[in-house]
């Protein structure tokens, strides 16, 4: 029989060292490094121009309730993407149905208690429209239980877990690990430490798959091609613990670039607790590692004291590795980290997760309510889950309650700010600004705290964006005044927090967009993007310019608009793009904008029926002269059809990390923000396979981002090649 869910955790976690309380946590002049290996958004809201990282964690909600959620929530609040259930065929447990079943697959089918395969795909496709990208859990390390006799499926699949048959896949029994290599004759692990046990014995009955196996790799890269090929984005990996590094990585090797032409972004599930090879930083060169450290860190401190997290980080995983999240669906039932059985301090912590800016994609964690650890989420009688209908005591929609979805445009406006100007009352409650663009109180005691703040911000009227919703220059719930001085007096009630940032400034009409401060390189690129003068149009406004914006490529059949950061661009909203008009396959439009500045943009088409399709990463980036200006661009489609890698031989330290940034957007247009993550496994070769515009000249140099955001350049002018009509090209280099 199945253990109980509180024995399979201790299990998982079994030989773990105690978590480190609060106390024991990073430094305040915190810069903030987002995973490389995400590229651009698709879209923006008020944040700015800043990449969108946020990930709402959408805990087996079904498909078309996920696609609507994309559509009216994560996409206009800001959201970057958004995780989901593993979306296999699996096993069906008849009468209690519960949450787990679904990570023992039985088919790699995608038709699954959260829908059909037909509804998974138009899921990714409302998200995408949103320019939410979507990150699905996928279970590969094992397949159903041998344990158990149920040999049916929501899909339909075929299979048999008592003789390891599973005909629709192709795996048989000499597809998975038996003793040998499992030295143990019941498959069970024993020993938590051992290498070999956790690796290659059967973790709680599951069938475990062997890995090393060409053969299992294929069909497991299959699979996420699959899911690609639909336009998954990135994938949460189960039981990555369990998996042999190298094993992943030739998964990973037979696995395409996603359908943004990006690597797909990888989560590991990896429990702490062990050291060596099964510790979670020896996983880190295939992908990040979910942040069980953070969640501890996080639970310790609402749970007590928040003054300590000042230094909230120290001796967790490198920030730029570590998926952050303040809980997740095993957490919440072992009580090993917050839920919403812990009321606003729950939605207090996930305010501050988001304010802070530690870590890499920070998640939203929006499950369902249980009184079983065991039990299904809402669903019918054959189990499968029906549509979320938040509000009701059933479903937890965290996502979209107005202080955390507010906040995720605080998280996106202040991307990349340092940690400043910190305050505590030495009891329990903190404040600190990022930067000069975004400040926050958080109060989490049992009676309101009355203070004056140095805020770090200009002078005006801001929207505390925790309380209330801005839009045109309005916002509908408190405001907060700051002075001449930076200073602002506050109240914060109990178990809450007060936000303000620069994209909330009433009466602005529309929010400043926010200009990151960029670290100094120690050689500057010998040529960046400039903009091509025109001939001035009609005069515009005092202060502004006129540009004009010209693209080619575009596909045919709808109308082209452009959008972008600014508020003349539509601030990221589809509904407010701008027109344009075309001459042969050329669109092109003027618009005024701000002299000075420097924006980002892209170019949709939008059908009869108002459905919007984005062009490909990376966001177009431009500044703004002192007089009219014109861009011209290529359409950012799938057409490219040159493979580059770039092989470069780098020595760094440990929580260092090396990227490619170059002159054409492919490669980030120099903007270290969108650089290319390079992969250490074969370390000190640190390399990526890019896909480049044929036919094209190109700069580049390399870069090493350290955990605290710091960014080096190599010395020298910068490199130089070009790609061919077709094929492959391949980049060896040292690092200068």
């Amino acid at each position: 029989m199945r253990p109980s869910f509180r024995t399979r955790l201790r299990a998982r976690s079994a030989g773990a060292a105690a978590v480190a309380a609060a106390g024991s946590l990073v430094a305040a002049a915190l810069t903030v490094t987002v995973a490389g290996t995400l590229g651009s958004p698709a879209a923006h809201a008020a944040s700015g121009g800043a990449p969108r990282d946020v990930v709402a964690n959408l805990f087996e909600w079904n498909w078309p309730s996920v696609g609507r959620e994309c559509s009216n929530v994560l996409g206009p609040k800001g959201y970057g993407a958004v995780q989901v259930a593993p979306p296999e065929d699996s096993i069906r447990l008849v009468g209690s149905h519960p949450w787990w079943d679904v990570y023992q697959p039985a088919g790699y089918d995608l038709n699954s208690r959260m829908g059909s395969e037909t509804q998974f795909s138009a899921m990714v496709a409302a998200c995408h429209a949103a320019g939410v990208k979507v990150y699905t859990d996928v279970v590969i390390n094992h397949t159903a239980g041998s344990n158990q006799t149920s040999t049916d499926s929501y899909g339909g699949a075929t299979f048999n877990p008592a003789t390891y048959s599973y005909p629709s896949i192709g795996y048989d029994t000499s597809s998975f690990h038996f003793d040998p290599p499992c030295p143990n004759s019941d498959l069970t692990i024993k020993d938590w430490n051992s290498v070999t046990q956790v690796q290659e014995c059967q973790l709680l009955s599951l069938s475990d798959l062997y890995t090393e196996q060409d053969s299992v790799r294929s069909k497991i890269a299959g699979y996420l091609n699959k899911l690609e090929g639909y336009g998954v984005d990135g994938f949460r990996v189960d039981a990555a613990k369990h998996i042999a590094q190298a094993d992943m990585a030739a998964i990973l090797g037979k696995v395409n670039n996603t359908a943004a032409g990006a690597r797909p972004y990888l989560m590991q599930e990896v429990y702490p607790g062990s050291g060596g090879q099964l510790a979670p930083a020896a996983f880190e060169g295939n992908g990040n590692v979910l942040g069980f450290d953070y969640a501890y860190g996080l639970r310790s401190a609402f749970l007590g004291s928040i003054t300590g997290l000042s230094t909230f980080g120290q001796g967790f995983e490198p920030s730029g590795s570590d998926a952050v999240m303040v809980t997740n669906h095993d957490l919440e039932r072992n009580g090993s980290a917050l839920s919403y059985k812990n009321g606003t301090t729950f939605n207090l912590a996930t305010e501050f997760e988001l304010a802070y800016g530690w870590g890499s994609t920070p998640q939203v964690y929006s499950g369902f309510d249980y009184s079983d650890n065991d039990q299904s989420p809402p669903a019918d009688g054959n189990g499968y889950v029906t549509d979320t209908v938040c509000g009701t005591g059933v479903w937890e929609c965290l996502d979209r309650q107005r202080g955390v979805a507010n906040m995720v445009g605080f998280h996106n406006a202040t991307a990349g700010q340092p940690v400043a100007h910190w305050w505590s009352d030495n009891n329990n409650a903190i404040a600190f600004s990022r930067g000069a663009v975004g400040w926050i109180s958080v109060n989490n005691e049992n009676s309101t705290v009355n203070a004056t703040y140095q805020t770090g911000l200009p002078a005006g009227t801001y929207c505390d964006v925790i309380h209330g919703d801005f839009a045109n220059g309005a916002c509908t719930g408190p405001t907060v005044t700051v002075d001449g001085s930076g200073n602002a007096t506050v109240s914060t009630a109990a178990k809450d927090a007060v936000a303000i940032d620069v994209n909330a400034v009433v009466g602005s009409g529309g929010g400043t967009p926010t200009t990151t401060p960029s670290t100094s390189p120690s050689t500057t690129p010998s040529t960046t993007p400039s903009t091509s003068p025109s001939t001035t149009p009609s005069t515009p406004p005092s202060g502004q310019v006129a540009e004009t914006f010209s693209v080619s490529g575009a596909p045919a059949g709808a109308p082209v608009y452009l959008v972008g950061s600014l508020t003349a661009l539509g601030s990221w909203n589809t509904g407010s793009a701008i027109a344009l008009t075309h001459a042969g396959s050329v669109w092109s439009g003027t618009v005024n904008l701000p002299a000075g500045t420097a924006f980002q943009y892209k170019y949709i088409t939008k059908d009869s029926s108002g459905n919007v399709t984005w062009e490909l990463d990376p966001n177009h980036s431009a500044s703004t002269g002192s007089a009219a200006g014109t861009l011209n661009d290529t359409w950012h489609g799938a057409t490219s059809n040159v493979s580059a890698t770039f092989d470069a031989t780098v020595t760094t330290w440990y929580g260092q990390n090396v990227y490619v940034v170059g002159s054409i957007p492919a490669l980030g247009s120099w903007n270290t923000g969108s650089a290319i993550a390079l992969s250490s496994a074969a370390y000190p070769v640190w390399a990526a396979t890019v896909t480049l515009p044929p036919n094209t000249s190109f700069e580049y140099k390399y870069i090493k981002k350290d955990p605290n955001g710091t960014i080096e350049w190599e010395s020298g002018g910068n490199r130089t090649a070009s790609t061919g009509a077709s094929g492959s090209v391949t980049f060896n280099d040292t690092w200068k």
